[in-house]
């Protein structure tokens, strides 16, 4: 019998996975740099570079702060190029930021209500698992109307901790019932992967929609797919 024969709960992240992750957040990273800038647009580049966004080519670098982190390491990145902040302030603006922007200016990699639908068509409790905030990974499952399919969702914020490490899936696992080799965690990062790991689930699977790529992923990945699109056919296949 095949890891995937015991499988009743995936686990997906966010950005990269359900979203393209470029198209979704390099903008939305100039913007929040230029925020946090306050008045010196000379800072913009050496800020986005020190968070791994790549300004001569406008792409987010795998395993950066932008590509998998969460706010509270892009701010402390930050602090050490602006001046005038407070810490917790400056949480507080990119978090409000993101989560005005997050759901506003997402762009999903396939037909989300579909895909979603047939997921818990084929009897799987579905999470989602952010470094994004809660508040935003909310207001995006409404947004795209996925929400009623979903059983648990969780940003770097929702007191399981954050990416990579395993509080997210565990707490998925706690909300659904499930022991962790009965879930699958889906992921465009290391970061994805290595919270599935170390959490113990049964599969973990990358995909190439985020930052990534297939030799990024590979070493933490039990299988890499093109993107989510293809996820039901490799757990039929699996289970075959």
């Amino acid at each position: 019998m095949s890891a995937a024969d015991g499988l009743r709960g995936v686990l997906f992240d966010k950005d990269g996975t359900l979203f393209e992750y470029h198209g979704t957040w390099a903008p939305i990273l100039v913007e929040a740099a230029g925020a946090a800038a306050r008045g010196q647009p000379a800072l913009v580049p050496e800020m986005l570079e020190a968070i791994g966004y790549d300004t001569s080519c406008d792409r987010i670098r795998p395993g950066s702060i932008a590509g998998g982190g969460d706010t509270f390491g892009l701010v402390d990145a930050w602090l050490t190029i602006v001046d005038g902040w407070e810490r917790a302030a400056l949480i507080a603006e990119m978090d409000a930021l993101f989560t005005r922007l997050g759901p506003e200016r997402s762009l999903p990699v396939t037909d989300l209500p579909t895909f979603f639908a047939d997921m818990k068509g084929r009897s799987f409790a579905l999470g989602i698992a952010t470094n994004d905030t809660e508040a935003s990974a909310r207001a995006t499952l409404t947004r795209f109307g996925i929400e009623p399919f979903v059983d648990f969702s969780a940003g770097y914020n929702s007191g399981h901790g954050a990416k990579p490490g395993p509080g997210m899936a565990l707490a998925f696992c706690a909300a659904t019932g499930l022991a962790p080799h009965q879930i699958a965690v889906v992921g465009d990062n290391s970061h994805d992967l290595e919270m599935g790991r170390s959490a113990g689930a049964g599969l973990n699977v990358g995909v190439l929609t985020g930052t990534s790529a297939h030799e990024d992923l590979a070493p933490f990945a039990d299988h890499v797919i093109e993107s989510i699109v293809a996820l039901p056919a490799l757990l039929d296949g699996l289970r075959g």
